[in-house]
Formats: C-alpha cells, sequence, structure tokens
C-alpha cells in the first residue's frame, strides 16, 4: 500500500510523503529525519513540499530557532501516524513469525522521559498482538526480578566492561543544577541521588573520592521526577547522562567536579522471551536511538 485516496481531491497521499513528514515532526529537524530515513535532506524536503501541495495547506514552519507544527500539521499528524501505522500492520500480516503474546518489560528509571513514550507508541501500533507489561525501576533492581524469571526484556545501564546485555549506546554522565555559582561555592557538595542499589549513585561517588571532594546527601529518591524537581528548586547537584538530562537544569563546566565514568544502556533478553519479539523491540529501540543519542559501535 503506497497511497491513499482523499474524497474530493485528485490527487492522493503518498505514503512516503507521510512517513518523512512524522519524522520530520518527531524529531523537528529536516537533517534527523533525512538520516533516520535514510535519505537526503533535499528529498526530504521535496517530500514535504509535495505533501503541502496535495492538501493545499502549510504543515510546517521553518526559522533560525527550529522547524515547529502548523495548526494544520498539528492536525494532520495523528492521522498520519495511524495510516503508518496500518501500512505497517498489513504488511506484518505476511511475516512468517510475527511477534505476539506478552512482553514483560522492564524499563531503567533513566529512560522513562525522552523519547520512551514515542518509542512504546510505535511498537504497540506496530505489533498489536503484543500484550505489553511494564515496569520502570533501577537498573539493578530490574536484573534482580530478570534474573528472578519476572521480566523477559531489560532496557537499563551497566558499568562499562560488565558483559550483560547486548550494548545500544554509550553515554557520558554530567553534573546538572539549577544554579551552578550557588552550588561551586558550597565548600561541601550537596548530592540528590537515587538510593541504593543505583549504578549512578556508585560512580559519582567513586569519583568524588578520589578526588576527596567533600559532599553530603540531600535528597535520595527512587523516582527520577522527585531527583528532578529537587535540583530544579535549588536542592543540590544531580547527575544524568548528557543526552538524558531533564530541562530546567544547567550542566556544570567539566572543570568544576571530577570526571565520571560513563555508563552503556543494554538490552538484556532472557532465554525463554520469545526471539521475535525481542528482536522486534530491539530494532525498533536501535532505529530511534541512533537519531537522538550515540549508538554504540
Amino acid at each position: 500500500m503506497q497511497e491513499i485516496t482523499i474524497i474530493g481531491k485528485r490527487d492522493v497521499l503518498d505514503l512516503v510523503h507521510l512517513r518523512s513528514f512524522v519524522s520530520i515532526a518527531q524529531l523537528s529537524s529536516f537533517t534527523l529525519a533525512s538520516q533516520k530515513l535514510g535519505l537526503r535532506q533535499s528529498t526530504v524536503s521535496q517530500h514535504l513540499q509535495r505533501l503541502e501541495q496535495v492538501l493545499g495547506r502549510r504543515l510546517l514552519d521553518r526559522d533560525t530557532h527550529g522547524v515547529r507544527l502548523t495548526a494544520d500539521g498539528e492536525a494532520l499528524l495523528p492521522h498520519a501516524r495511524q495510516l503508518l501505522s496500518l501500512e505497517r500492520q498489513t504488511a506484518s500480516l505476511f511475516e512468517a513469525a510475527q511477534p505476539r503474546g506478552r512482553l514483560r518489560l522492564g524499563i531503567s528509571e533513566d529512560l522513562v522521559s525522552g523519547q520512551l513514550p514515542a518509542l512504546l507508541q510505535d511498537f504497540i501500533a506496530d505489533y498489536p498482538a503484543v500484550e505489553l507489561h511494564l515496569t520502570v525501576a533501577l537498573s539493578r533492581d530490574l536484573a534482580d526480578m530478570q534474573d528472578k524469571g519476572d521480566l523477559d526484556l531489560v532496557f537499563a545501564k551497566r558499568r562499562l566492561g560488565d558483559r550483560r546485555g547486548e550494548a545500544i549506546l554509550r553515554e557520558q554522565l554530567v553534573w546538572l543544577t539549577a544554579d551552578p555559582d550557588a552550588v561551586l561555592a558550597t565548600p561541601i557538595l550537596p548530592l540528590i541521588v537515587f538510593p541504593p542499589p543505583s549504578l549512578m549513585r556508585t560512580l559519582l561517588m567513586e569519583a568524588l573520592e578520589r578526588a576527596g571532594h567533600p559532599w553530603r546527601i540531600v535528597c535520595s529518591c527512587q523516582s527520577l521526577s522527585g531527583l528532578t524537581a529537587a535540583a530544579r528548586a535549588g536542592m543540590g547537584v544531580l547527575v544524568q547522562p548528557r543526552n538524558l538530562a531533564p530541562s530546567g537544569l544547567r550542566e556544570l563546566p567539566p572543570s568544576a567536579l571530577p570526571t565520571i565514568e560513563d555508563v552503556e544502556f543494554v538490552l538484556v533478553a532472557s532465554p525463554r522471551a520469545d526471539r521475535n519479539t525481542i528482536a522486534a523491540f530491539t530494532h525498533l529501540v536501535r532505529e530511534r536511538l541512533a537519531n537522538g543519542l550515540r549508538p554504540v559501535r
């Protein structure tokens, strides 16, 4: 299926053009959209122009600050996603091994924001026969649950050198705060951290101990949203992967505090998990994250 006829118009909507439009809308960038689709940027621009010509409406506005949807673009976006989802579902009917059944998925707290909602939305739309059970927790807790047989697939962090799971991307950890000057003026560094057994808590404390930098914990919380709220309130510093840093916080200069060891995000599949479902989710994760984060080479 490549074209959808619009009643009352002599032209048709081309799914290739819709795919370019949706990618631009998701990534807010013609450059990133072209990289995701494996097309030249000029080709993606032509797709959008043709789509606007067919509809007789302007769908995107571009200025020095980036790309944003017009009111007509906002109206089209959910319908475009629905049409593309229908195309994928139709194609999947003829695949020999269609993912189906239950997927017990564990996700690290760090990944809850950012691209996760859109990733899950695409996965559910592409594979409606899969029943998704989602658990959000610290990486170590997810590993323990998986070892007990409670999770089929875990998307979480590991320390460099660990061998558990398939590495998807490597991320630099950075120090974040609402007011860098105020934090750096304190003789004892105020820390906002996950409780044990948090990997990032371990790594940042190791970095501070090696440098002999004094510290104290001012806030500990299981939830990233809680830690972010404390950091935005100016209570202290929070450590997060650079490309997953919450909005409203500023990164401290590299020379201000000790460098923290990088982490890797990995997918860990249980031996008894359905191979087709795991492969489908892994493919979608790589496709999503390759455009917004640095994939492991």
